[in-house]
């Protein structure tokens, strides 16, 4: 079996693929104001042609797959594909990013999917700023969906919180204890400069302002990482209480020396690296299931994965766009 190996001997194990580029939310560091124009319905990747990526992916060693958007909960239908791919690929790791507002519906058929993991993004508990950044959601609609969603017994949930100087550093205390309360692992995440209309140096805070923020800062000792299939974050107990938090630290500590994933949008493009635009299309592909020529496709196009976002031109496209 070929493996994904790029030029710099990192392998190649966990994809994130866009199901839909559409969102119920249009947070601030995501898209435009004005939202974003929308691909046509035949565009988009169809569920058939997601199955057969991800039989592709799994013949070339891809053991974690997870679904991203905009977000993937409004794309109709979504549980009965997650059901089908969760039969044929038993052993393969299942994981959803959602903004949860629409978990209080979903979150019992998520459960019965049997997910790996399941990362909820809020950035912060107050009302008024939660509208603020989202531009249209409902705090309450998500507090009842990360409920719903702990309720069901989902396993692995955890909540993302992008950092923004002056808008949410203030919040880290709050946002751990609700975290604890329901039972969720915080993950905060420095603010990544993916395009310059949104991203500012005067907004950015690193990983290490960061954890001076944390309650009783001087008792959180480094945890030893779960691994690279486990993401990105570096763990964090307080030595007096037990409780953990991670830090994604993309910016000022990247770890693109042990980045192991690749990225699909909802139109089937192939992008190696969140902050390089280039992309190679797939679609086509896909859709002709000429699974050799498509495995051929990906193995060549590896082979252009950067050694590190610095060294890449930065394009111009919303993270809705990308896939996250």
């Amino acid at each position: 079996m070929a493996e994904l190996i790029d030029n710099y001997g990192r392998c190649l194990r966990y994809v994130r693929i866009s199901v839909t580029d559409r969102c119920n939310f249009r947070c601030s560091y995501c898209m435009p104001a004005g939202g974003v124009h929308c691909m046509s319905h035949d565009e988009i990747l169809r569920y058939e042609d997601i199955s057969f990526l991800c039989r592709c992916f799994w013949d070339l060693g891809v053991r974690k797959i997870r679904f991203t958007g905009g977000e993937p909960l409004v794309r109709k239908d979504l549980l009965p594909f997650l059901e089908q791919l969760r039969n044929s690929f038993p052993d393969m790791k299942l994981a959803l990013t959602t903004n949860a507002a629409l978990l209080n519906r979903y979150a019992e058929g998520l459960s019965r999917i049997n997910l790996n993991s399941l990362n909820i993004s809020l950035d912060t508990l107050d009302a008024k700023k939660f509208m603020e950044i989202t531009r249209i959601g409902t705090l309450g609609a998500v507090i009842k969906g990360i409920r719903a969603a702990v309720s069901s017994g989902i396993k692995n949930i955890k909540l993302n919180a992008v950092m923004i100087k002056g808008f949410n550093d203030g919040e880290v205390g709050a946002l751990l204890s609700f975290a604890k309360r329901e039972g969720l692992l915080l993950r905060l995440i420095e603010f990544m400069p993916l395009e310059d209309g949104v991203w500012n140096n005067n907004s950015f805070i690193s990983g290490e302002e960061i954890l001076k923020t944390l309650p009783d800062c001087e008792s959180w000792r480094a945890e030893k990482s779960g691994g690279a299939e486990e993401g990105p974050a570096r763990y964090y107990v307080n030595e007096k209480t037990g409780d953990s938090i991670g830090i994604i630290e993309a910016v000022s500590k990247h770890f693109c020396d042990s980045c192991n994933r690749l990225r699909v949008s909802a139109a089937g493009a192939l992008r190696m690296c969140l902050f390089d635009e280039r992309e190679t299309p797939l679609r086509e592909l896909i859709r002709s299931r000429d699974a050799e020529a498509l495995r051929e496709k990906i193995l060549n196009s590896v082979s252009e994965k950067p050694r590190c976002w610095n060294d890449v031109r930065r394009g111009s496209r919303s993270m809705s766009k990308i896939g996250g």
